[in-house]
């Protein structure tokens, strides 16, 4: 069983140190820092496997559920399970009692995670999923952090609601992973408090949804179609909602200029802010949509800090959008919004058994 090892924060602008990967006899690095320095590990800085996952049979699981069932209940330091490179298709589920979970695949765009249910999607009791439960992955046990893996809705463009991840878990931490889907795609729940580094999200109407707080480091939203990025539903009562810092919007080519909302509010009191990001022209001139109620312009806060690019047209904005200062964008750092928030990444080398 591996000991806690040192553990350190991703700081924004502060490039992470970088963790090896060891398979077999020889090591493939893996950059984790947005600058793509690394460092010489010291002999011994490993951190052994609790388990591995291969569709092939060389792992001790075929299945992820499987992996995750055997891991033992209400730990408190992280169990490691290394997911190797394919495809698997099956729902999967961190229970509750299975706090400290730390998946780690082979690489995010050949380590995926996929399954293709929708909202209106009946189930064999002859009811729906419905949103919430037409997800691919469930994350509720706390201090979950995945790293090199895709979370995968394959229900298509006209399935409506259709989930890749629903994050019920008070703590999760994300680093170098995909999202990808439609209509939905990325959901975390009120109270909850999530940290996404590296990570790149698809989507077209409301693929990023939800009450949590969030912190978007350095990601690229891809829009694939006209829509909505966010629909935020931030509790009042909750000082921050969504922040993407220094995060890249992107569309596919067939995508019209000026067709894409950075954000409408779910609920009232949406927060969503932007820093220093760029925009594609893609993103809407007016930039935000009140979800055709007049009222959500009175409580909800969409801002953006420095934004660049053919979307960045602060000229154009909605009126009750706001552009911050520099003084008022200090409120929004990382260390601020998320950083003691969020289970830490590892830094050590994986050693696969």
């Amino acid at each position: 069983m591996a000991s806690i090892l040192k553990i350190k924060n991703d700081m924004p602008g502060i490039s992470m140190l970088c963790a090896v990967l060891l398979i077999a006899v020889y090591p493939i690095l893996i950059s984790c820092s947005n600058r793509s320095e690394t460092r010489s590990l010291e002999e011994g800085e490993t951190i052994k496997a609790d388990a591995v996952v291969a569709t092939d049979g060389t792992g001790d699981f075929t299945s992820l559920q499987d992996a995750i069932d055997a891991a033992p209940n209400n730990r408190t330091e992280y169990y490691y399970i290394y997911v190797k490179k394919g495809t698997y298709k099956e729902v999967v589920t961190i229970p509750q009692n299975k706090d400290y979970i730390y998946l780690y695949g082979d690489d995010a765009t050949t380590t995926v995670l996929t399954f293709d249910n929708y909202a209106s999607r009946v189930k064999p009791d002859g009811s729906e999923y419905g949103t919430s439960g037409s997800a691919s992955f469930f994350v509720q046990g706390n201090n979950f952090v995945a790293e090199n893996i895709t979370f995968e809705n394959t229900a298509g463009m006209t399935a409506g609601q259709a989930l890749a991840i629903n994050i019920g878990a008070q703590h999760s931490a994300f680093r170098n992973c995909r999202f990808l889907g439609h209509q939905d795609t990325w959901y975390a729940g009120n109270g909850t408090y999530q940290y996404l580094k590296d990570c790149y999200i698809e989507g077209s109407v409301d693929f990023i949804f939800g009450g949590s707080t969030a912190f978007f480091d350095h990601c690229q939203l891809e829009s694939t179609r006209n829509g909505y990025i966010t629909a935020a539903s931030t509790p009042e009562s909750q000082t921050y909602g969504y922040v993407f810092h220094q995060c890249t919007l992107t569309a596919r080519p067939e995508i019209t200029e000026s067709s894409v909302y950075l954000g409408r509010p779910w609920r009232p009191n949406a927060k969503v802010v932007f820093v220093e990001c760029a925009m594609d022209k893609h993103i809407q001139l007016a930039g935000w949509h009140n979800w055709g109620k007049p009222d959500n312009e009175k409580t909800a806060f969409y801002a953006e800090y420095k934004s660049t690019g053919a979307g960045a047209r602060k000229d154009t904005r909605v009126s009750w959008s706001h552009q911050l200062t520099m003084e008022e964008a200090k409120r929004f750092t990382y260390e601020n919004v998320i950083g003691d928030q969020h289970p830490k990444f590892i830094e050590e080398k994986i050693q696969i058994k």
